[in-house]
């Protein structure tokens, strides 16, 4: 099992990656007016920033995953046992919902609420499984090649796929499932966590595969 400061780690970088993503979506809501276009660049900018600090802060003690695709994804590779990958998992599901939580408190918002959000249809669903798809050939080329750029590439991966992709590039099944939790502008209808998900670890796992062959030692 990981020590508990890994754990730890894992808790908290997704808690502040999940209060950025929810309040700045917030924030952006309230200021831009009704213009949805600046709405995504204040909510993707802080989105692309805070990713980056969290992978310089934690990335040394837990690598960093604050992501249940990305610790799968090492599990198969056999860089971590699965009984970690689980550990992470539950850190990064419980420090996902303390985030949304914690955004809706500052904003003075019911702290428990479901999104109505619709986003579904197969053009979300290759989003999802697109964004994921580059977000693990990003974390992966760099670990192989380039390890001390990790913060940097995922953080900027993450700031270009909120514009590139139908979805706004969730990536991240804890996001996801937490994002449900909320009635804000980052949400998600809970009926659309499911195909979101199965995308995302289809991407994942088409994002190892192709991982062997690009990078061998």
């Amino acid at each position: 099992m990981p020590s508990q400061q890994r754990v730890a780690s894992e808790f908290l970088g997704t808690a502040f990656l999940l209060a950025t993503v929810i309040g700045s979506g917030i924030m952006a809501q309230r200021l831009s007016g009704g213009n949805d276009a600046l709405a995504l660049l204040c909510n993707t900018l802080p989105t692309g920033a805070i990713l980056t600090v969290l992978i310089l802060i934690f990335g040394p003690v837990s690598g960093a995953h604050f992501n249940p695709a990305v610790s799968c994804a090492f599990a198969i590779r056999g860089d971590m046992p699965w009984s970690e990958a689980g550990a992470y998992l539950l850190a990064q599901l419980g420090g996902a919902l303390v985030g949304v939580w914690a955004a809706h408190l500052m904003f003075e918002l019911p702290v428990w609420q479901f999104s109505t959000h619709v986003r579904t249809g197969s053009g979300q669903w290759v989003a999802e499984a697109v964004a994921t798809f580059g977000l693990l050939l990003t974390i992966l080329g760099c670990v192989a090649r380039a390890a001390g750029a990790v913060a940097y590439a995922v953080g900027l991966y993450i700031t270009a796929a909120y514009w590139f992709t139908a979805s706004t590039s969730f990536a991240n099944p804890a996001v996801t499932l937490a994002r449900s939790l909320s009635d804000t502008f980052a949400g998600i209808a809970p009926a659309g966590v499911v195909a979101f998900i199965v995308a995302q670890f289809a991407g994942m796992l088409a994002a190892v595969s192709l991982g062997y062959w690009l990078w061998r030692n």
